[in-house]
């Protein structure tokens, strides 16, 4: 693995999983068949140890995945332009693991359970008849973590 350049601006790993446990979104990174890079942004959500995503049960992620399963993951946490300095503030976390999907219903349903805490925490009352309504149809991935690391440009 290559060292960050820019020391001063390294956080910790407990920094790095609290930007990946709150972002938005985050951009997965795989490799083509024919190893071009693939890329794609994703909704996802941390469980100790490993990232949980939703998906459609085909498609060129899961082809990469199946052919090649370590991936990346990049988040952008809280961001701030700053264009009298011409920089910018902002707070990232890169992961990088291994990805499967997750065939166990029971982890399947775990899964879209905490994604809808993360997402939809204002309509969970109406969380589990939707799980099981798109269950069949709905793929989740999971990422087992190898390392994180953890960046942040702090404005003075």
């Amino acid at each position: 693995m290559v060292s960050m350049r820019r020391k001063d601006r390294e956080e910790s790993e407990a920094f790095a999983l609290a930007v990946l446990r709150d972002c938005e979104y985050a951009v997965l990174a795989t490799v083509n068949e024919d190893s071009t890079p693939y890329c794609i942004p994703v909704s996802p959500v941390l469980w100790e140890n490993t990232v949980y995503f939703h998906c459609a049960l085909e498609g060129q992620k899961l082809e990469n995945l199946q052919n090649r399963p370590d991936v990346c993951l990049t988040c952008v946490g809280k961001t701030q332009l700053c264009p009298q300095k011409f920089t910018t503030a902002y707070e990232s976390a890169v992961a990088y693991g291994r990805a499967q999907l997750v065939e166990d219903e029971q982890e399947k349903r775990f899964a879209l359970r905490i994604l809808c805490e993360k997402y939809a925490k204002d309509n969970l009352e109406n969380a589990e008849a939707a799980i099981s309504r798109s269950l069949a149809r709905t793929g989740i991935v999971k990422i087992t973590l190898a390392r994180v690391t953890g960046k942040a440009n702090r404005l003075s």
